[in-house]
């Protein structure tokens, strides 16, 4: 914890402040003809990985991020289509995973995903 000192003055000076952080999207237009859409934070984080995938999609075990269902969820909302299929996996926690390829043709417009993975 800092502590803060009285300048000669009297007054508390102000704590530094916080850096800004930069916005991560992606701005994308659905082809052939469809709507242009920006997706913000995770979900462009999301779309982006689902991009570098292409055909071969992603799961979440290849691709971690604490909720990949919902970030598909507000995808589709944007009316980008994304196919989930169920995949068995084994280990000690044997079940089924989900997944993810956009099916989508989608053209990038802008974006900042400089340094994102």
């Amino acid at each position: 914890m800092e502590v803060l000192s009285a300048t000669s003055n009297g007054a508390i000076p102000e704590p530094e402040k916080r850096q800004k952080k930069r916005e991560i999207f992606l701005t994308v237009r659905i082809l052939p003809d469809g709507d242009t859409v920006k997706v913000r934070g995770r979900e462009a984080w999301a779309l982006n990985e689902l991009i570098r995938a292409g055909s071969k999609g992603v799961t979440p075990l290849e691709s971690p991020g604490p909720r990949w269902s919902a970030y598909v969820f507000d995808l589709r909302g944007f009316g980008i289509r994304i196919e989930t299929t169920n995949e068995p996996h084994g280990g000690p926690f044997q079940g089924t995973h989900a997944r993810y390829r956009l099916i989508s043709e989608l053209e990038i417009i802008d974006g900042n995903m400089e340094g994102v993975r």
